[in-house]
């Protein structure tokens, strides 16, 4: 038996070893087979998406399909059984209309607005958590080959060898199977855990298994912030950026900060506080209220976009300010902040409310801001550090200042996310 869906992904995915470095896409059926599928994918180091079918049936006979349709109009026909069931246009368009609307609303629930990846001229690998029939594997690969796949190949935690060979001779290249039981009553019996697979959750492990790297615009107010999301491939956690004054999403200093996070394997949202009317009042630069408040209403678009995350703050000069003041909101529910030049004392009167564990990276050489950093993490009753650069000013301008902020940033992040 297989404890779940996730370990038999990872029993599936040895025997799919051989794939490892070809141009594959690994394609999960939901609900059930995309956990499955992404374990397949993060092993194989290849892309992951869901390929979305729908079995069209015969009218008196559901359960005999004469046909599948996938997304962007794409239409399978089993002639055959069109003709043996002498089935009439209007029926079989009265059929796929309806087949199509519920297509469109699992893609739309399912994809949050992500377009589905080019399969043209690629292997797909259509997984599913077990195979009984083969009827809605077999309506996959066929929708998988109008996309423009030059291969498929099947591959399920279980199948009947039977059903392997039909769709050997059927549908796909090849069907790969981690057992093949004689006797195959449910697939359920299989697993340990064979808990219902929401569509939240497939949406949840979609967008972690594909990576996004894509220009945003957050609502906040009255106001729409532009913003750029990058999420590796498998990350769990994003760090959102909150710039100072003066900076914006460009900031070089953050982008490097950045960069380094992402290739530790976290996410990262830069976007700026302020539109450009707004920074016009110099005293809304200045404004921790207001921009602590914008971050908040940027947190939540980003829990809503990004249910699966966990979230981290990285503020610098006035914006860890703002960090620490959206941080210390009862049920902020932030799991880690690191200040990079930052002015605690902006934020004194809610210091004592943040609970997210705190790391303050502060220049040698920048003495005021230290001393303002030293009596801020007095009043700080989270986890803390203060560290301190050597030889570095308040921009961190210095040979090795950054790349020492960027490698202490990530460690905080990394151990506390």
């Amino acid at each position: 038996m297989f404890a779940d869906r996730s370990e038999a992904g990872r029993r599936l995915a040895e025997k799919l070893r051989p794939l490892a470095g070809e141009d594959v896409v690994v394609l999960g059926l939901p609900r059930g087979g995309v956990p499955v599928a992404f374990e397949v994918a993060d092993a194989l180091a290849a892309p992951l998406d869901v390929i979305l079918v729908r079995k069209l049936g015969v009218p008196i006979r559901p359960e005999l399909a004469f046909g599948a349709i996938g997304e962007d109009g794409v239409r399978v026909l089993n002639h055959d059984i069109v003709r043996g069931a002498a089935l009439r246009q209007e029926d079989m368009a009265a059929v796929e209309a309806r087949e199509r609307a519920e297509l469109q609303r699992r893609a739309e629930q399912i994809r949050s607005g992500r377009p589905k990846i080019d399969l043209t001229g690629r292997t797909a690998i259509v997984v599913d958590d077990g195979i009984a029939t083969g009827a809605t594997v077999r309506a996959a690969c066929q929708v998988a080959r109008a996309q423009g796949a030059a291969r498929v190949i099947v591959g399920t935690p279980v199948c009947p060898p039977e059903t392997a060979v039909r769709l050997r001779q059927e549908a796909a290249d090849d069907v790969v199977c981690v057992l093949t039981p004689a006797a195959l009553t449910a697939i359920g019996q299989w697993y340990a855990d064979f808990t219902q697979v929401s569509e939240e959750h497939v949406a949840e492990l979609l967008s972690c298994g594909t990576g996004l790297s894509e220009e945003v615009w957050i609502e906040a107010g009255d106001a729409a912030l532009p913003g750029e999301l990058v999420v590796p491939r498998g990350a769990h956690a994003v760090v959102v950026f909150v710039h100072g004054s003066g900076s914006s999403r460009s900031s070089p200093r953050n982008r490097y900060v950045a960069t380094a996070l992402n290739k530790a394997g976290l996410g990262t949202l830069l976007f700026d506080l302020l539109t450009s009317a707004e920074e016009t009042d110099r005293a809304n630069v200045f404004d921790i209220s207001l921009l602590a408040g914008r971050l908040s209403e940027a947190t939540e678009w980003l829990r809503k976009y990004l249910p699966h995350v966990v979230i981290g703050y990285f503020g610098a000069s006035t914006g860890a300010a703002a960090a620490l003041w959206a941080a210390a909101v009862p049920q902020a529910g932030i799991t880690a902040v690191v200040s990079r030049g930052g002015r605690p004392d902006l934020a004194e009167s809610r210091l004592a409310g943040v609970a997210a564990p705190t790391l303050l990276i502060v220049g040698g050489n920048d003495t005021q801001v230290l001393e303002l950093n030293r009596a801020a993490q007095a009043l700080l009753r989270c986890e803390n550090r203060l560290a301190v650069v050597p030889g570095a000013g308040h921009l961190f301008e210095e040979p090795g200042a950054l790349e020492a902020v960027s490698a202490l940033a990530r460690e905080w992040f990394t151990r506390h996310l």
